[in-house]
């Protein structure tokens, strides 16, 4: 196999099939320098090549595409370009979660299968990213034969495929982002508004951690109605009041929106639970008051 784009998520990629019996034949990264870190953090005897020497790619029965989602068409482009007449008939697979397999149609063309495998799975960096990938979940689309390998793959790092409509994709990558990237920044609202109270920023990440990972606890056990605690799942609409007489006062207007916006779902959940609705109306009132929503 070979990688096309050795950023975090193309190391890690690397590193993980490596520890499962996968030859890696390339690592390739915008720059020599990059390439050969890549290599190094990987733990692969692997040629390091930068973009300019792409010509040098070496055949594979597994070509991955890790780039940007800016760049993965401007390199397939480059890749069916190539005349060392050794491009067909091969399996091209990007890690896009937005974008579709068409996105790879210069390498259909040229005679390769191409599909998509994303993983569900945080990658922050080459080596501690690559254990994440052993075990995810992979959203995986495209021609029979590219979706068939990698099916194959993803059995082999030990995880599990699921399959959307080409079209779903940034559908799909949006929920993704929500429930991963937007998590991260909701955490770092909440160690902000913590840090406010007297605490220092990395003792407010550390104590907001284990409730974290609680909540998840409860998620991985229950449905997300059951797993709601607190004050939107008691229905008690005076803390409310008191949370955004809070935010309103600590002047941070992104802060009082997320906490609107997020309690509008909030109390979705607690009804569907069974909390009680007068109370529930009354939170969400004073919720429409503050995103300046007049009450219908």
């Amino acid at each position: 196999m070979a990688v096309v784009g050795a950023g975090r998520l193309g190391t890690a990629l690397a590193r993980a099939l490596a520890a499962c019996g996968y030859e890696v034949r390339a690592l390739v990264a915008r720059r020599a320098g990059h390439a050969r870190r890549a290599v190094e953090l990987a733990g692969v005897k692997a040629l390091a090549l930068p973009f300019a020497r792409l010509e040098e790619l070496p055949p594979s029965e597994l070509l991955f595409i890790t780039t940007p989602d800016d760049s993965v068409a401007g390199v397939a482009e480059r890749i069916a370009a190539l005349r060392n007449g050794r491009v067909r008939g091969r399996v091209a697979l990007h890690t896009s979660g937005a974008l579709s397999s068409e996105v790879l149609a210069p390498l259909r063309a040229r005679g390769f299968r191409v599909g998509s495998m994303h993983p569900l799975a945080s990658v922050s960096d080459g080596v501690a990213g690559a254990e994440s990938l052993r075990r995810a979940f992979y959203c995986v689309e495209g021609d029979g034969a590219a979706v068939a390998a990698a099916r194959r793959v993803v059995r082999d790092l030990g995880g599990e495929s699921f399959s959307v409509r080409a079209e779903d994709k940034a559908l799909y990558h949006a929920a993704a982002l929500m429930a991963a990237g937007h998590t991260v920044a909701l955490f770092d609202i909440a160690a902000e508004l913590l840090a406010r109270c007297g605490l220092a920023p990395q003792r407010a990440r550390h104590v907001l951690l284990p409730l974290v990972g609680s909540t998840l606890e409860n998620l991985s056990r229950t449905p997300p109605e059951r797993a709601l605690t607190g004050t939107f799942a008691r229905g008690d609409a005076e803390t409310v009041r008191k949370h955004l007489v809070a935010l309103r006062g600590a002047g941070e207007p992104e802060s009082l929106l997320t906490y609107a916006l997020l309690g509008g779902r909030s109390l979705r959940l607690a009804a569907r639970a069974g909390a009680d609705a007068g109370r529930l109306k009354e939170i969400a009132r004073l919720l429409a008051e503050a995103l300046g929503i007049a009450e219908e």
